[in-house]
């Protein structure tokens, strides 16, 4: 009997490639969507051979039809409190309602189990949620990945191309994890099916340290890259301080002061993993930093 997986968060980026991943093994795979989702959204996921289900997702009981016989339900939502917390708990509680066997959170971030409280407002979200899974029955599991790989290229400031420097705050040598959203998606497809996974299962597609990158990046490119430190950690943290308090962007789920926070914790060296779970699913090809710009055919020269 084909197992069934109910995803929600299906028309987002991430969302979408952990519904293409589910594809590939030959399941049901059920999308429940938002009402006013974009037609063409939902065209496109019933194109590919997705079952989607336009409700009310503040509405349990309407969730939970849509839930019944599935094996896990996994969440790839984005968003602010009212979405990772609230909407989430619905469709958490939807689950435990129709019996669902297992759930995977939409985490897929860096490990904040070491994080102090109020370090990382979107970290903070995800803490407050676990706290609310935790006491339900229903056997959940959250995959860490560290950063996206794939923000190398867009909107983390690590690779300066321009000025071929690689930002640094702190020690050089502090290894940082990086894995592909691609990965990410592979990764958590196998983990849905799965009917062992722990609590946590923590994931890196490639580990480079700042001094790393530079010896990358200068071998790509075949110029010099060098380190740009502009401060220490205790800087960076007084810089969020700043940054926050003059343009909070409180509504906004990546204002500037975010984003600072996570290269902060990043560079910060306690949310590296003590323990990874790359071989759990032998077949997945990791993609490495390297392998990354150049597939990307990113314009490092």
């Amino acid at each position: 009997m084909r197992k069934i997986i109910v995803v929600a968060g299906a028309t987002g980026n991430l969302g979408g490639k952990i519904v293409t991943a589910l594809l590939a093994k030959d399941l049901e795979v059920r999308a429940i969507v938002r009402i006013e989702t974009d037609i063409k959204k939902v065209k496109d996921l019933e194109q590919k051979g997705v079952k989607v289900f336009k409700v009310d997702t503040s509405n349990k009981s309407e969730i939970s039809k849509y839930c019944i016989g599935a094996h896990c339900l996994v969440s790839a939502l984005a968003g602010l409190k009212e979405t990772v917390i609230d909407t989430q708990k619905i469709f958490l509680d939807a689950a435990v309602e129709a019996n669902v066997q297992r759930f995977i959170p939409s985490d897929y971030s860096s490990d904040f189990t070491n994080l102090k409280e109020g370090q990382n407002r979107n970290l903070d979200f995800r803490r407050k949620f676990h706290e609310y899974i935790d006491k339900t029955p229903i056997k959940a599991t959250t995959i860490f990945n560290g950063p996206f790989m794939d923000l190398l290229t867009t909107d983390m400031p690590l690779i300066l191309f321009k000025q071929k420097r690689i930002l640094c705050w702190g020690n050089a040598n502090q290894i940082l994890e990086f894995t592909t959203t691609d990965n990410v998606a592979e990764f958590t497809a196998a983990a849905a099916i799965d009917d062992n996974t722990p609590r946590y299962l923590r994931i890196a597609g490639d580990k480079l340290s700042c001094n790393d990158f530079v010896k990358l990046l200068t071998e790509l490119t075949r110029k010099q890259y060098k380190i740009f430190r502009p401060g220490s950690i205790g800087l960076l943290n007084f810089l969020i301080k700043m940054t926050r308090f003059f343009s909070p962007s409180e509504n906004e789920l990546y204002p500037a002061w975010q984003g600072m926070q996570y290269m902060r914790d990043i560079m910060e060296g306690r949310i590296i993993f003590q323990k990874y779970d790359n071989d759990r699913y032998s077949y997945i090809k990791w993609t490495s930093v390297k392998e990354f710009l150049v597939n990307e055919k990113v314009d490092i020269k």
